[in-house]
């Protein structure tokens, strides 16, 4: 942000309150014993409505321009006849005409569209690119969509960005949308927050490389050192992430059947090992809080934006900003890592619901200090009383200084008041857990979130929720 007072404002709700604020979940007795256990509870997940198989193949030459060959497969699981598809195409935005403030940006070039076999037209306007179907498609079939195109990164992009040495690829390929309500739900894109919404999918990558980079990916089949080729697989995954880096300073270790890697772009070679150790500590938290990670390894990588993706997180700045302090940086690995199950086992739509994912990320993360510092939490409602939305509105509906501190901040201090006024902090970390087994790879949205949190706390009414939340009636 540019003016102090809102980076202030978004590191205090992203990231500060981690430490200042957190500590030992305290041991009142709970006088209620609640009763959501011998009620039965079936969950109601958002359909996706749309489904789709990824078989890519990613080649990049010396001078650092990309070539893909993705090919898809599309099918129609909702109850509509589509007579067009809409995929997020998200290096177009870091072209010249839609980032002209970009000194270096990014290049871009559609070389062919297919369905089925044969060329179609599209429409790609920013991020949206819209294909045209010769035939209907109906309920429960699917096509096959081959898109080829080259790209180079942009400098001093957001996410889908390059440096004099690495590339970060992020939402590299076409993603198909989800679909809803008899449209595709595909909003436009914004510079803060996560406006891109895909459902889980499996994927297949084959790259070749020129340059003697290290790539670090969503797939669990990645090693270091690794290969100018091979192939990469991910399965039941949100989005598939690719990082090129050069001559990293690498620390590796195992955790049972989990190999966490710490990839440090710098020669704070102390604070790589650090990161690494609390690292495991977070994740030996997690699972045994919340429940099994969904991969087989997981890789840090200290540089870029603050970000989840799956299987990986990167952390050093947020947004365009300066690099964070290390204490800050910690925590923002920690709130990335707990994106691990919040986003990436339990989905949500974050454009719509995006506390959903970050106030449950900094809940979990929270939990995660109180047992590691040994303080106790407590409650500051003071420090939103001039930020009375609620948590839970669209993210075009919140300015962008404010954004942060609703979604981040405020979101989760409510969430731990519930629990408080319920006397019910010793119940949190079990909720975690539930609430895990309940929608893990499933997508869930505000109004399903606090029907399983009125029947976990056995809450009657929705007075809890006032004043921070605008339920759906």
């Amino acid at each position: 942000m540019k003016k102090q007072t809102a980076l202030i404002l978004s590191v205090l709700a992203c990231l500060s309150f981690l430490i200042s604020s957190c500590g030992k979940i305290e041991t009142k007795e709970i006088e209620n014993e609640n009763s959501h256990d011998n009620v039965e509870f079936i969950p109601k997940s958002k359909p996706a409505g749309s489904e789709a198989k990824y078989k890519i193949s990613l080649e990049m030459d010396e001078k650092g321009k990309f070539r893909v060959n993705s090919t898809s497969k599309i099918k129609n699981i909702s109850t509509d006849h589509w007579k067009e598809l809409v995929f997020y195409f998200i290096p177009n935005i870091f072209t010249k005409p839609n980032s002209p403030q970009l000194a270096t940006p990014s290049y871009v070039s559609i070389k062919s569209i297919k369905v089925d076999g044969e060329k179609v037209k599209f429409n790609l306007e920013k991020d949206t690119l819209k294909i045209k179907l010769g035939q209907e498609l109906k309920p429960n079939h699917e096509v096959i969509v081959n898109v080829q195109y080259d790209f180079t990164l942009p400098k001093k992009g957001l996410r889908f960005t390059a440096n004099e040495k690495n590339y970060f690829l992020a939402q590299w390929y076409p993603m198909i949308a989800t679909y809803r309500d008899h449209k595709w739900n595909k909003e436009d894109y914004r510079m803060r927050g996560e406006t891109y919404h895909t459902a889980f999918s499996d994927f297949e990558i084959q790259y070749k490389l020129s340059n003697n980079l290290t790539i670090i990916s969503s797939s669990d089949d990645d090693t270091y050192p690794s290969g100018k080729s091979g192939i990469l697989v991910g399965k039941d995954i949100k989005d598939f992430y690719i990082a090129l880096l050069k001559e990293p300073n690498v620390v590796e270790k195992k955790i049972g059947n989990i190999t966490i890697r710490v990839f440090g772009v710098d020669d704070r070679k102390d604070l790589h090992k650090d990161i690494m150790k609390l690292a495991i500590d977070a994740l030996t938290y997690f699972q045994d809080t919340i429940g099994p990670y969904p991969h087989k390894q997981l890789d840090i990588i200290l540089d870029e934006l603050g970000m989840e993706y799956p299987g990986v997180v990167t952390a050093n700045s947020i947004y365009r900003g300066t690099p964070v302090d290390e204490d800050s940086l910690k925590s923002m690995v920690i709130h990335e890592i707990a994106h691990q199950w919040f986003y990436g086992v339990i989905s949500n739509d974050p454009y719509h619901d995006a506390w959903l994912d970050e106030g449950l990320a900094n809940f979990a993360s929270r939990l995660f200090y109180a047992q590691y510092q040994g303080e106790e939490i407590t409650v500051n409602e003071e420090m939103y009383k001039d930020f009375p939305l609620p948590v839970n509105l669209s993210l075009d509906e919140y300015s962008l200084k404010e954004q942060s501190t609703y979604i981040y901040g405020k979101s989760q201090e409510m969430l731990w008041k519930v629990f408080q006024e319920n006397k019910a902090e010793q119940q949190a970390e079990n909720f975690l857990g539930e609430y895990y087994e309940n929608y893990k790879f499933k997508e869930i949205d505000t109004n399903e979130f606090i029907r399983f949190l009125k029947n976990y706390l056995n809450l009657n009414n929705d007075s809890y929720f006032e004043g921070w939340i605008k339920l759906e009636k």
